[in-house]
Order: C-alpha cells, then sequence, then structure tokens
C-alpha cells in the first residue's frame, strides 16, 4: 500500500479524498468510487501503485493523437479503476474491475521508464483506465521518464480538481481528454458526474501548461450526437480554446451496460466533422472506423494533404521537420520533429522488469 495525496481529515472520525470532484468520504478501511483509493488507519492509500494491468508498446496515434510525435511508437499501460461511471465504458474489465489479481505486472518507475528507452518509445501513456486515479503513481513514472528523456502522454476524462491538476499536468507532455459529450445531462445520467470541471480541466491545460492537448469525444447514436449539441460543443472549443486543437470524433460499438444501442454509423461521424470544420477548428479527425480522409492531416491555409494515414498506417508524410506546409509555409501546431518511418498498426505485448 503506498501513502496516497491529496486529502484530509473530518472531525467524524472519517477521511475526505480531495483528488476529484467526487470528494469521497471513508470510514476505517473504505475505498472511494474509484475503488484504489482507501482509508487505512485513517490515512489514504493508492493500492494499485507499482501494478499494472499490463504493458504494451503501441503506435502514438492510438491514443488518440496525431500532433504529437506523429509516426513514434508509446509505451503504454494503465492499472485498474476508474473515478467515472460510464455506462458505455469500452475499456470496462480494466476500469471497472475490483479484482487486484487482474494487476499481474508489477514496476517500479524507473524500470518502466528503462524499458521503454530500451524498446525505443519516444513516450509513455498512461491509458486504458484514467491515470487521475493512480496519479501519484503516473507522476513519479514521469519523473523517471523525463530523467531518460522519454515524454509522457495522458489519456484522461479530466475529472479532477484544480490543486492535484496542477500538479499532474505538471509531468504531462501531452494530453488526450476525453470531453463526452457537451450537456449536464448527458454526464449526469450515463457517467454520474458533472461536465462542468472537464471544462476546466481543458481549459487549464490549453492556457496555464505547455501541455500538448488534444481531444476525443466518442459519438453514442441518441446520447450526444445531434448536429445542435456538436455544433455547441465545437463553437465553445474554437472560443475557449483556439482553433488548433485537434478533436477525435470516435465511433462507439455496443459495449458494457450498452449492449442494446447500435453502433456509430460512418455518416455521423463525417457529418460530426464537417460541423466541426465549419465552426472553425483545423484539424477534426474520426476515429474507430476506415475513414482515410478523416484520419489524415492537412494544412488549413492551402488544403494540402500533410500526413495521410490509413488507421494507424502513415502512408505519406509532407510536414517539415519543424512543423511547417511545404507548400505555403504555414505553420501546423504540435510536436513534430524529422521523420524517418512510422511504428505502423502495431500492437506488441511487453513485460518490464519490476526493479
Amino acid at each position: 500500500m503506498f501513502p496516497a495525496r491529496w486529502w484530509h481529515s473530518l472531525e467524524d472520525g472519517r477521511i475526505q479524498c480531495d483528488l476529484c470532484p467526487r470528494d469521497c468520504k471513508l470510514g476505517e478501511g473504505q475505498r472511494g468510487s474509484c475503488f484504489v483509493r482507501q482509508n487505512l488507519a485513517s490515512a489514504m492509500v493508492l493500492t494499485t501503485y507499482g501494478r499494472s494491468s499490463g504493458f504494451c508498446i503501441d503506435p502514438i496515434e492510438k491514443k488518440p493523437l496525431n500532433h504529437f510525435h506523429p509516426g513514434s511508437s508509446v509505451l503504454s499501460f494503465g492499472t485498474a479503476g476508474c473515478n467515472l461511471m460510464c455506462k458505455f465504458c469500452q475499456n470496462w474489465d480494466i476500469s471497472k474491475s475490483r479484482d487486484m489479481d487482474r494487476l499481474m505486472d508489477q514496476a517500479s518507475p524507473e524500470g518502466i521508464a528503462r524499458s521503454a528507452e530500451e524498446w525505443g518509445c519516444r513516450s509513455v501513456a498512461f491509458t486504458y483506465n484514467d491515470p487521475v486515479v493512480f496519479a501519484e503513481y503516473a507522476m513519479d513514472v514521469a519523473d523517471a521518464c523525463h530523467e531518460r528523456g522519454i515524454q509522457t502522454v495522458a489519456v484522461t476524462a479530466g475529472y479532477i480538481h484544480a490543486k492535484p491538476r496542477r500538479e499532474f499536468y505538471g509531468k504531462m507532455d501531452a494530453a488526450n481528454v476525453d470531453l463526452k459529450a457537451f450537456t449536464e445531462d448527458f454526464y449526469f445520467k450515463l457517467s454520474v458526474a458533472h461536465l462542468q470541471p472537464v471544462l476546466d480541466t481543458l481549459r487549464y491545460i490549453r492556457h496555464e501548461t505547455d501541455t500538448w492537448l488534444e481531444i476525443t469525444t466518442l459519438l453514442i447514436p441518441g446520447q450526444n450526437d445531434s448536429g445542435e449539441e456538436i455544433k455547441a460543443m465545437t463553437e465553445w472549443i474554437a472560443q475557449e480554446l483556439g482553433p488548433d486543437v485537434p478533436l477525435h470524433f470516435s465511433a462507439f460499438h455496443p459495449d458494457y451496460k450498452m449492449m442494446d444501442t447500435p453502433a456509430t454509423p460512418k455518416a455521423t461521424l463525417a457529418k460530426a466533422r464537417a460541423i466541426a470544420l465549419a465552426a472553425g477548428l483545423h484539424y477534426v479527425y474520426t476515429g474507430n472506423v476506415h475513414d482515410a480522409s478523416g484520419g489524415s492531416t492537412y494544412c488549413p491555409a492551402c488544403k494540402a494533404l500533410l500526413i495521410a494515414r490509413d488507421w494507424y498506417e502513415i502512408g505519406e508524410y509532407r510536414l517539415t521537420a519543424d512543423g511547417h506546409c511545404p507548400d505555403c509555409g504555414a505553420r501546423v501546431p504540435g510536436h513534430f520533429e524529422a521523420f524517418s518511418g512510422a511504428f505502423g498498426n502495431r500492437r506488441v505485448p511487453i513485460s518490464v522488469p519490476h526493479l
């Protein structure tokens, strides 16, 4: 058990977790809604520190991040638990797990950083379940990675309080934040959470950190895919975050507690992308469907094809090493470098030494 941060004692003998807006109040032995933060001997502990549900090498585009070292490989891992309760969770066997035996892989922060270096990974991603719930572990891994020149990525729902948010994103080089919808009704009914803290996190990352930001919205038929909602959301992004923040629309498939909801039609993603582009966003992508055009990067100034993607494969790469269009010279925001080939559409499970 690892001592956790961001909590305080209550007058009635319980303790309160101050990590996320759930503000769980815990008696002795009780666990929070995330199930991995627990009151033991009147102190908060993180039960999953140093333990993982598995390690894989992925293409960075799978996170998804399209403007953060395109074509590079990333060491990906998660633990267990989540501080949201999404009925449509597509990693529910990990994020909703209360079975600690799933966490078969153990690794120190130094072991993870060393493995990423040995495998030639440009970055390490905290993913599969939300890294907010294992923030102490993720931040220690980030420190170890930075000592070796390896960058770090948070794939998260952004549901976190202001103080831990400052400390957490101070360690992250990039983040893909899941903006699940643009209504409080959706967040409350389908995720048992609230929209405003996520919007606060997006504003904070964009305007008060150097963390590279991309956003993903999973479009669920009949729930968050109306033209009116997508228009409102994309106009908010353009106005509050700026037109250069990449937005990914991803297709839902029936899962967890929404098995009766149909998969998202490809046409819905295409329509959403068109609405977002009309709202002024420069980089809008589609995911979980085969759409080479929707997965590719174009120059917003001259419309030239800059990075051709087919699923996670890069077929053509025309950006200059410092991220400019070779045709008109316009700059494409992101983290780019000289392109020498791509990791490709692979997923390589690996073992990471514990020490």
